[in-house]
């Protein structure tokens, strides 16, 4: 197994991104050698002393925020800025079996660029769902409660227990993942589905405003078919350590431990020292 400091994590980030230092932190916890990387320097806009390739990175990680102020639909510019300069380096990245993390804004990315739920091959040509409007129609900002889907191998997974649930922070106004009837047999066929919002006893199907958004089956994650693509709408970045969750003076939770989104980027780095 090699060192975490030698996996390179690119965080990347365009304007209207605000959760790439919490990301970047949670990976640089754990020993990952991190870079916030501007999109300009993907696509060459920068001086070319400047220049970075997707494939000088072992991971990529697109944070929440409010990408381009969100304009047209969320992530959208975000992900066509992408597709028309990097479409066949993203290809290569997803087909390789590199992990790539989309959070809150970074989902919405993923899904917009075609990597979720995906191909074989990496992105669809379009997009074959959208994170729509939650049916609240408003800004949705509170802990809420994801079941861990333990039928879902993806690495990302491997460090929670068996329909674990957790309380992860939530905030977003485009959350609700549609998508048609026949693709949404196909990834709860395909054990797609990585994460589902609950109640704080674990039971699915609770309603608002346990599943804030109104998500089919309650959906708050998925993975491609692959399992090396990961976008989830709530933010485990911002419970990384115990102190940060709301209620540890109350649930017993200790504050110096470790918080419930931790398990995740744990996967993901010893997935990358394997």
């Amino acid at each position: 197994m090699s060192n975490p400091q030698d996996s390179r994590v690119g965080v990347i980030r365009i304007e209207g991104t605000n959760c790439e230092d919490e990301s970047a932190q949670a990976f640089s916890s754990l020993g990952c050698d991190v870079e916030k990387v501007h999109l300009k320097q993907l696509v060459g806009e920068v001086e070319p002393s400047n220049c970075r390739n997707l494939s000088d990175y072992d991971a990529l990680y697109f944070p929440g925020g409010f990408s381009s102020g969100d304009y047209v639909r969320a992530g959208a510019i975000f992900a066509s800025r992408m597709k028309s300069g990097l479409k066949s380096q993203i290809d290569e990245f997803i087909s390789s079996g590199k992990p790539v993390l989309g959070i809150c804004n970074g989902f919405q990315i993923l899904v917009e660029l075609g990597a979720l739920p995906g191909s074989d091959s990496g992105t669809t040509k379009v997009p074959n769902a959208v994170l729509h409007t939650n049916d609240s129609n408003r800004f949705e900002a509170r802990h809420v409660n994801l079941k861990v889907n333990s039928s879902n191998k993806s690495f990302f997974l491997d460090n929670y227990e068996t329909n674990q649930v957790l309380a992860i922070p939530n905030a977003h106004a485009e959350g609700k993942l549609i998508l048609d009837k026949d693709m949404l047999n196909e990834i709860e066929n395909n054990n797609q589905v990585a994460f589902r919002y609950c109640n704080s006893e674990g039971l699915l199907d609770s309603g608002y405003p346990w599943n804030p958004n109104g998500a089919p089956n309650d959906i708050a994650g998925i993975t491609n078919s692959r399992g090396n693509v990961l976008g989830m709408m709530p933010h485990p970045e911002r419970v990384f350590h115990g102190w940060q969750h709301t209620d540890w003076t109350s649930s017993g939770k200790k504050p110096d431990g470790p918080g419930d989104g931790r398990a995740l980027f744990e996967g993901v780095v010893e997935f990358l020292c394997k």
